[in-house]
């Protein structure tokens, strides 16, 4: 029995042994990855984040005569939620109409006034008028008195015909006085009249033209589509309480899905490398199974700063080629695009490119040893890395760092130091 106990203790013994050595006896390469240099064409590539939009669209605007009355800024007090689906004249939103009621108020307030003036000046006019002319017939009877008078006195003394005679001269002048005084006078009634006619007729026009603006303030789609909100000057969607001004009164829009554009922003950097026509592959977030494509058709030449970053960025828009009904507006889309193809190099993913004060290299394995190889590196894309001297067909390199890579010897170039 004592036997059998030692034996089983031996064998536990050598167990824990094959244990630890399999633990403990390489830990070097425990953790190492290599992979070998890939040969042939390379993409360069640049990847940027953009968001889908519509290329054309039908614009959903507000009122016309905003500017017409005077009112510069009015509020959108409702509109239905972003991304509904609506048919021609249904109801999209509608605008605070305090002020225009308000307006509206005081134009009919002095309406009537003019309307009151209107009145006034008429009554007053006819009247002056009516004494006017009755003064003229009045003047003329008593110019016709003096002229019998004077047919009647031809038979007086010369002294008594010359004093009627110059009491129907006097009569002559007051009637052609009294005369041109009532043309005068109806020159000015006439005048007065068209001046708060005119005055009537602009107040009873504004009053209408502000009723007709007012029925605008219900805003309606002019055709079927998608209503999509309108950003504002800083970015956010203007939905409930936005301001729509009266020299840009647009309140949204209705995208045409047929043909979408991923709007993105390139940084300063990469901008040189864009050009028109470039082709394109787009991913979109929310559908990472779909694929399509698309080409380069606007560069801004202006760079601009985006809200809360430092960096100057470029405005790209790429058209998609293909339609697709799961594509909307503001939609996330992942774009990489194809700046330039090099053929027939050798190109290493970036990750296992390693650099020091003046050495750039990668870990090779050499056999069943590992050395530090110098690398000359060319161009690169979002992942790889183009290698111009230091490695060739064959190579396997580590992604990583060996735990003794102080140790590994080196392997210059020709030109290195």
């Amino acid at each position: 029995m004592s036997t059998k106990r030692y034996l089983f203790i031996f064998a536990g013994i050598i167990l824990l042994a094959v244990v630890l050595y399999f633990i403990f006896a390489k830990p070097e390469k425990t953790g190492e990855i290599s992979v070998p240099v890939n040969f042939g064409s390379f993409p360069i590539e640049v990847t940027t984040t953009g968001e889908l939009i519509a290329k054309s669209s039908e614009k959903i605007y507000g009122p016309q005569g905003l500017r017409q009355i005077q009112i510069w800024q009015v509020k959108l007090q409702d509109i239905i939620p972003d991304g509904s689906v609506v048919d021609s004249g249904q109801y999209v939103a509608s605008l605070d109409r305090t002020e225009i009621s308000n307006r509206i108020k005081d134009e009919e307030t002095n309406l009537e006034k003019f309307e009151s003036q209107l009145i006034k000046t008429k009554l007053d006019t006819s009247l002056e008028l009516r004494n006017a002319r009755d003064e003229l017939i009045n003047l003329k009877y008593n110019l016709e008195e003096k002229k019998i008078a004077l047919d009647q006195s031809k038979y007086e003394p010369p002294a008594t015909i010359r004093q009627v005679q110059i009491d129907l001269e006097k009569g002559e002048r007051a009637f052609d006085q009294a005369d041109k005084n009532y043309k005068l006078r109806l020159e000015k009634a006439v005048a007065n009249m068209q001046e708060v006619t005119a005055s009537y007729n602009q107040a009873q026009r504004k009053l209408t033209q502000m009723n007709e603006v007012l029925k605008a303030f219900t805003i309606t789609a002019p055709k079927s589509g998608m209503v999509i909100y309108r950003r504002n000057w800083d970015g956010n969607k203007m939905g409930v309480g936005a301001t729509i001004s009266a020299w840009d009164n647009i309140v949204a829009e209705l995208p045409d899905l047929s043909e979408m554009i991923s709007k993105t922003y390139v940084n300063e950097i990469d901008i040189s490398k864009i050009k028109l026509g470039q082709s394109v592959q787009i991913g979109i977030d929310a559908f990472p199974e779909k694929k399509f494509t698309g080409k380069v058709t606007e560069v801004a030449n202006i760079g601009e700063q985006l809200q809360g970053t430092n960096a100057k960025v470029f405005e790209v828009k790429i058209l998609v080629h293909e339609f697709d009904s799961i594509l909307r507006p503001a939609m996330t889309t992942k774009n990489t695009i194809l700046t330039a193809t090099v053929d027939s190099v050798h190109f290493i993913p970036l990750e296992s490119v390693f650099n020091n004060d003046t050495l750039t290299f990668v870990y090779k394995k050499n056999g069943s040893q590992t050395i530090r190889q110098q690398i000359m590196v060319g161009l690169a894309n979002d992942n790889e890395i183009i290698v111009k001297e230091g490695l060739t067909d064959g190579d396997e390199i580590l992604l990583n760092a060996p735990e003794n890579n102080a140790k590994l010897k080196w392997s210059l170039l020709s030109s290195g130091p």
